[in-house]
């Protein structure tokens, strides 16, 4: 196969080749298209201006570049500082993926990721306590929506990431294995608790997110609020969980 000259079609070809569902591809690309800001010393659009902005143009070979490393080191501490470390990590595993595999097609001489490393992640102030089996049943009989009450039930059974949990689509599911289909990912697999919720939450859908809002995907802010919310008259130090403690609470247990 040969080099591209552009960026954007090494893009293209390494998305072609890995084996991702259509969510996962859109997040893969929209990732990798923010760190072409990067390489030319500019700041990625973020919100509502990220939706319609236009990605500069830039030939592959500047990640090759002797100011590649040190843009795309100052891009992910203002990416971090813009949108948050869990969403600056991700997509510098995404770009690190990448380049691993441009380079194997002998697309690049060097690598531009190798010194940068994932930024810590901050701990929420409920990351000192632990949820209890016991909490956790109080947590999944709480009065609430089929959407959350199905989010927080695959959450427990699962253990699987909040970020991966959120991006998944309906038809990622394979709900009589009770598990999502093989793909990019290891599977993630649930138990009788959101076995019996999801045909209930996917009814009359066949695709799109799993979990959506009025305006679409539900986010991980929002998902945190209203957990944090919910479990706040529960939590004896009154300041309720966080989702990242109930996916941690359930990893011990096996799939339906």
């Amino acid at each position: 196969m040969s080099r591209p000259v552009e960026y954007a079609v090494a893009v293209d070809r390494f998305l072609s080749a890995a084996s991702l569902g259509t969510n996962s591809r859109r997040i893969y690309r929209i990732a990798l298209i923010t760190w072409a800001w990067a390489m030319v010393d500019r700041t990625p659009p973020v919100g509502a201006d990220r939706r319609n902005a236009v990605p500069p143009a830039l030939p592959l070979a500047l990640l090759d570049a002797d100011h590649a490393a040190l843009r795309l080191q100052k891009a992910l501490a203002a990416r971090s500082a813009a949108v948050g470390v869990r969403t600056a990590n991700r997509e510098l595993s995404i770009l690190v993926g990448a380049v691993n595999w441009w380079r194997a097609q002998s697309w690049l001489t060097g690598d531009p990721t190798a010194g940068l490393r994932p930024l810590p992640t901050p701990k929420t102030r409920a990351d000192g306590a632990r949820i209890s089996s016991r909490q956790a049943r109080v947590i999944l009989e709480l009065p609430a929506s089929l959407r959350e009450q199905t989010f927080w039930h695959l959450l427990y059974e699962s253990g699987a990431p909040i970020e991966r949990a959120l991006a998944l689509d309906i038809d990622d599911l394979d709900l009589p294995g009770c598990r999502t289909l093989q793909r990019a990912d290891t599977p993630v697999g649930w138990g009788e608790g959101t076995a019996r919720l999801l045909p209930l939450l996917v009814l009359g859908r066949v695709d799109g997110p799993l979990f959506t809002t009025s305006r679409g995907r539900l986010s991980y802010r929002r998902a945190a609020e209203i957990f944090g919310t919910a479990t706040r008259p529960i939590d004896p130090r009154g300041r309720g969980w966080a989702l990242h403690q109930l996916s941690v609470a359930g990893r011990r247990y096996s799939t339906c």
